[in-house]
């Protein structure tokens, strides 16, 4: 996400943007993965059209299958237990002593607690991912409304117009991730979608802006329900990380188990390729390709899978951490910059 963003709704960029993050974030990850591996496949039979060297003659001058395919065994065996190994690491580090494991539960209760305070309508927050963060959107929303309100009743015409517009634009920030957390479940990527959509730093940053250009203007009411919006807004930051990083390992496991699921049929493929497949197999041609080359190209995409399925989930690992790299009202990413902003 781009904090940057003055809506902060990912889902509204269009153009190339919005369809490479599409693919990035939004799209299943198997559906990504045979995609990838759909186009490779007709990369591969597609160049047998060309007038290239025949497939079969290298197959049968130079045993072209057992080279190919025996250099993916050793691959395969090799990346999945590194990869593997490397995301049970990361795992382990939820491992720790009880004195550990208490501090960690008595700081989230902690977290919970203080969230609870700020929350007016709120004495019990959910347990649940979505609707945790379900509630602190709606708070945020609510305060934004309460802050209008009171500025509207003692102030003049810039502030309430400052203040209108900031309010305006978190309010629909915050309904439409209230309305896309209502049906999300942990586990999916719709949690993290959402929490990415709802750019609570550049929230704080004008709220502060406000704060600073019209402090001595300001009423009391109106400066206690502006720090309360500001204090509410902080809350924001660490949830989304911490969900961030139970998500990264929710997915980290997933992708061992995908290599581990696709890792064997593979290796089984490329034995029966390599101990089954000459020059002389599956003779004739099909849709005008090489019998040949529709079965090589099929256990090459075969072979490639468990480094394609990686590939995929570490792409949306990847994305979601860059655009989380910065916590607070910090702002990575492009922005309109204002004024102030030398």
């Amino acid at each position: 996400m781009s904090d940057s963003d003055s809506s902060g709704v990912l889902s509204q960029r269009a153009g190339v943007g919005g369809l490479r993050l599409w693919l990035l974030l939004r799209l299943n990850r198997w559906l990504f993965t045979a995609a990838v591996l759909a186009i490779v496949f007709v990369v591969l039979v597609g160049a047998s059209w060309l007038g290239l060297t025949p497939l079969r003659i290298i197959v049968a001058r130079h045993n072209g299958t057992f080279w190919i395919f025996s250099a993916f065994i050793g691959a395969i065996i090799t990346g999945t237990s590194i990869v593997v190994t490397i995301n049970q690491l990361v795992l382990s580090q939820e491992l720790g002593a009880i004195g550990d494991q208490r501090d960690r539960m008595q700081n989230a209760m902690d977290f919970r607690q203080d969230l609870e305070d700020s929350l007016e309508k709120e004495d019990v927050t959910p347990p649940e991912p979505a609707a945790f963060l379900y509630e602190l959107v709606d708070g945020v929303e609510e305060e934004a409304n309460d802050l209008e309100e009171t500025v509207a009743r003692d102030h003049g015409d810039e502030i309430q117009s400052k203040v209108a517009d900031y309010v305006d634009d978190a309010v629909e920030n915050a309904q439409v991730v209230k309305d896309d957390l209502e049906d999300a479940q942990f586990g999916t990527f719709d949690v993290i979608w959402n929490a990415l959509n709802f750019n609570y730093s550049r929230k704080i940053y004008d709220a502060r802006k406000i704060r600073a250009d019209h402090g001595d203007d300001l009423s009391e009411d109106a400066e206690d329900e502006l720090n309360e919006m500001i204090e509410l807004l902080k809350f924001f930051g660490p949830a989304r990380e911490h969900f961030k990083t139970l998500y990264f390992q929710w997915e980290l496991i997933n992708l061992s188990r995908a290599l581990l699921y696709v890792s064997v049929p593979a290796l089984a493929v490329m034995a029966l390729l390599m101990m089954y497949i000459d020059g002389q197999a599956l003779p004739g041609t099909t849709l005008g390709a090489d019998n040949l080359v529709w079965v090589t190209s099929a256990g090459f995409v075969v072979g490639i899978a468990p480094f394609v399925v990686f590939i995929v989930y570490i792409l949306r690992i990847a994305t979601v951490a860059k655009r989380t790299l910065a916590m607070g009202p910090f702002i990575l990413r492009e922005s309109e910059r204002d004024e102030d902003l030398g």
